[in-house]
């Protein structure tokens, strides 16, 4: 069970800034690395951390958790089938339905505009 861990690219982004912070401020170092080749990397904790990184000498592991595994069955939805009588039922009560709230919102004629026009332009 020790398999190499491959990590994401944005695993290893934060581990390699985690890393470098922790070198940044003074960590020991986890690998042996000579002072020819700290000049030639100019000391700088990023490339120090992605050498340790790349020598799998860093205690880091990371959690990937997987989502929830269901069993349940899946329902299929079952449709109603509805006959010819009963949407023309329907459609007959929507109809009706309407036809009361037009009368309710009492619903203008062109005559009754006409008088109030006629008649506004008497009064003034």
């Amino acid at each position: 069970m020790t398999q190499k861990q491959e990590f994401t690219k944005y695993e290893q982004a934060r581990i390699l800034g985690a890393r470098a912070l922790q070198i940044a401020t003074n960590a020991p170092l986890l690998i042996k690395i000579s002072n020819e080749d700290l000049e030639k990397i100019k000391f700088d904790a990023l490339k120090i951390a992605e050498v340790e990184l790349n020598s799998n000498i860093l205690p880091i592991s990371v959690k990937k958790p997987f989502p929830e595994r269901k069993d349940e069955k899946l329902k299929r939805f079952k449709e109603q089938k509805i006959d010819d009588r009963k949407i023309e039922e329907i459609d007959a009560k929507e109809e009706e339905e309407i036809a009361k709230e037009g009368e309710i919102m009492a619903l203008a004629n062109p005559e009754d505009e006409k008088d109030e026009e006629s008649g506004s332009g008497e009064e003034e």
